[in-house]
Order: C-alpha cells, then sequence, then structure tokens
C-alpha cells in the first residue's frame, strides 16, 4: 500500500494534462430545455503523459443523487487513473434538480463513449478499451449505459453517432442499481420523477437488465454504507453471475458512502484500499502494465 501512496504523490506533484471541457454535441444538445450551463452537458479529458502505445480510457460519471456532481469522484479519479496509464473522461451529465429525466442522462453517457471511440486514435486511445466508471447515482448511470448500449446508426450524417455506445468493462463503486425496494430514493425521483411506471421502475433497475453481452465490472461496496444500501451491489453481482459475466465484488466493512478514493479531500495518505484492487484487476484485464 505504501508504494500505492508514493505513486499517486508523485502524481499530484505532476502536471496533469486536463483539457477545457468541451460540448458533447454542437449546438444545442438533443432534448436541452435551454442554453444555460445546465442544459450542456460536457466532457472534460485527463490524458497521461505517457504517450506512444494506444492506451486505455474511462469515462467517468460522478454522483450526486442526479442532483448535483461531486468533484471529488470525477477529477480526483480522472487523476489516478491517469497514473494507472489510462486516459479519463470526467462527464458533466444532465441532472434531475435542472429539470431533466430519463433518457437524457443516459443519452449523454452514450453519447461520451462514442466521442471518445470517434476520437479514440486523436487521443492515442485503443478503441476496443474504452470503460465506464461511476459512484452513487454516477453508478447506476454507469450500470444503465452497461445494460442499455446500443451498436450505433452507421447511416447517421453525424460520425460519433455511429460508434458503439457498449463500454468495454465498467467500474461501479458504492453504486444504486435498483429502483425497487434498495434503491436510493432522491436518485429515483430525480431521475425518474414523482410516480414513475411500473416498467420505467424495471427499466431502470439494472439488475434486472443485465444480459449475455454485458461487459466485464469492479464492484465495491461497504457493509456501513447508510447512504446506499449494499443490497444494490449485491444484486447487480448476482445478475452477472447468472449470465457467466466476469467480475470482481468487493465488499469491505469499513467505510462511509460517497468517500470516493477513500476521503472526500484528495489526500494520498487516505487512499483505501478498493484503489489498489481495482488496479490489480486493472491490470488482469490488460488495461495497465
Amino acid at each position: 500500500m505504501m508504494k500505492h501512496v508514493l505513486i499517486f504523490s508523485v502524481l499530484l506533484a505532476a502536471s496533469i494534462s486536463a483539457a477545457e471541457p468541451m460540448p458533447l454535441w454542437p449546438g444545442k444538445a438533443p432534448g436541452a430545455t435551454g442554453e444555460t450551463p445546465k442544459d450542456i452537458p460536457t466532457l472534460t479529458p485527463y490524458l497521461p503523459e505517457k504517450k506512444g502505445a494506444a492506451r486505455a480510457a474511462m469515462v467517468i460519471c460522478p454522483g450526486g443523487g442526479y442532483g448535483g456532481l461531486a468533484e471529488h469522484e470525477g477529477s480526483h479519479y480522472a487523476k489516478f487513473l491517469n497514473e494507472q496509464g489510462i486516459a479519463a473522461f470526467v462527464l458533466k451529465y444532465r441532472l434531475g434538480s435542472a429539470g431533466y429525466r430519463h433518457p437524457v442522462m443516459l443519452n449523454d453517457a452514450a453519447r461520451a463513449v462514442r466521442t471518445v471511440r470517434a476520437r479514440a486514435a486523436e487521443w492515442e486511445i485503443d478503441p476496443t478499451k474504452i470503460g465506464i466508471m461511476g459512484s452513487s447515482a454516477g453508478g447506476h448511470l454507469a450500470s444503465t449505459l452497461l445494460t442499455h448500449f446500443d451498436a450505433g446508426n452507421a447511416d447517421d450524417a453525424d460520425p460519433i453517432e455511429r460508434q458503439s455506445s457498449r463500454p468495454d468493462l465498467g467500474v461501479l463503486c458504492y453504486a444504486v442499481i435498483t429502483m425497487g425496494e434498495f434503491t436510493h430514493q432522491g436518485s429515483k425521483k430525480n431521475l425518474l420523477g414523482e410516480n414513475p411506471s411500473g416498467e420505467l421502475v424495471a427499466l431502470l433497475s439494472n439488475e434486472l437488465q443485465v444480459k449475455a453481452n454485458t461487459p466485464p465490472c469492479f464492484i465495491w461496496h461497504t457493509f456501513e454504507d447508510t447512504g446506499v444500501p449494499l443490497e444494490n451491489s449485491l444484486l447487480f453481482a448476482s445478475a452477472l453471475r447468472k449470465q457467466k459475466i466476469p467480475f470482481d465484488f468487493h465488499v469491505y466493512q469499513k467505510g462511509a458512502h460517497g468517500m470516493g478514493l477513500g476521503s472526500r479531500v484528495q489526500d494520498p495518505a487516505k487512499l483505501h484500499p478498493w484503489t489498489k484492487d481495482l488496479v490489480f484487476w486493472l491490470k488482469a484485464q490488460s488495461w495497465t502494465e
């Protein structure tokens, strides 16, 4: 663990190549109700300094109950992944607090993965190694794309829309998964509104949507989490198991909901063991050296 901490300490001192946020669509985004920042989904690239061979990439969906976006579950993750040689892209998706509902958030996440895949050569990315990562409600969005992706539209005039939105793997951190008994009520309300139909609740209960082509996943949660019940991750892992989808699943006894890398501040001395376990798993997927 000490070696892991020292590596991340070097990262914090280094200059990370973070570009300016870029709108996901030219002009007004589909379904946008205005033209203010809350109506404009963006993607912020964080690129490792090391260049050369094509590298893996991760689209990151911060949590916040579909009502906000937590910085420590966005840029902090991106910088950590950069130190592992992985390009990272933090997604600012539209929110229920701004009046948006499903499928707007899913469309934003799908567009983000398509964008990274379409521009893979420019960013020196392997287009077959583009994952999605999310925490809490951002984990719900990630798990939604992991189970609701499509192959793209080969006839679309927009080259980005021709790309598949399927992530090649997923990383789910204390994720909201279900809209059923064990859901996070605030996330459900912001995503689906006050009185969603039973059909919509089932559609966005992602443990019910796992299929044979759902990508491999790294899942972690804590026993002590009182914000999003552990049952969410248990349900998703069980669904993956039934479909014979490979996964790593970690339950840690200690840790409050929303801890990010280990704390809400970017402190390399407080990295939680899940970060070490994730790196081990990513190496097993040949995503890092």
